[in-house]
């Protein structure tokens, strides 16, 4: 969420051209900013085109509306936290880079803040479910895991729903833990649960 945009690897999909891509972040940086500035109901689709300087058009060319434009961010956000591990090749037992996850919400803090005032959270952390839950599981079969398919993907569920849980503990205690510190109690919860009988 916020600056950080997705950028296709070689490994990914066919590359996107970069002038979409540059337009899709102008738009996605526009609304950022507006979302931190008034609630979310409250800007229009004109509002992000004057913000990103691009036009009408161009704009329903990519998104249906707004709304599209904000979960379609959302989703490049958690797609990059989802691969971040495999990309940095960190070893298979860390299942999520909540480290990452933290420091940067801690330094969006104002973007957050909005989010959460806007009412958009609960779509953000749908989505962040689905996609922390398959990077898990992904995670578990690399790491050699032996668990069979339903129990690696309930308890790959029932993971990222505790890293929300986490995440939402930080947050009320004012972001003051260290999110490195953060991330060895993921960690070490997630794996004292994996292993046991």
């Amino acid at each position: 969420m916020g600056k950080t945009r997705k950028t296709k690897s070689s490994n990914d999909a066919p590359k996107i051209d970069r002038r979409i891509l540059r337009t899709r972040n102008m738009l996605g940086d526009a609304l950022v900013e507006l979302l931190q500035e008034r609630n979310f109901d409250d800007i229009t689709v004109q509002d992000v085109l004057d913000r990103a300087g691009v036009g009408r058009s161009t704009f329903y060319v990519h998104y249906r509306d707004k709304n599209d434009l904000f979960l379609s961010d959302v989703e490049d956000f958690f797609e990059l936290c989802a691969g971040l591990l495999t990309k940095r090749n960190a070893p298979p037992e860390r299942l999520l880079p909540v480290q990452e996850v933290f420091s940067h919400i801690r330094e969006m803090r104002e973007f957050y803040v909005a989010v959460v005032r806007s009412g958009k959270i609960h779509d953000v952390k749908a989505l962040g479910l689905g996609y922390f839950a398959r990077s898990i599981e992904r995670r578990l079969q690399a790491a050699n895991v032996k668990l069979d398919p339903l129990q690696r993907s309930a308890r790959s569920h029932a993971l990222a729903g505790s890293f929300f849980s986490l995440l939402d503990w930080w947050i009320d205690k004012d972001m003051k833990a260290d999110p490195k510190e953060m991330d060895r109690l993921f960690h070490r919860m997630a794996w004292q649960g994996l292993l046991e009988k």
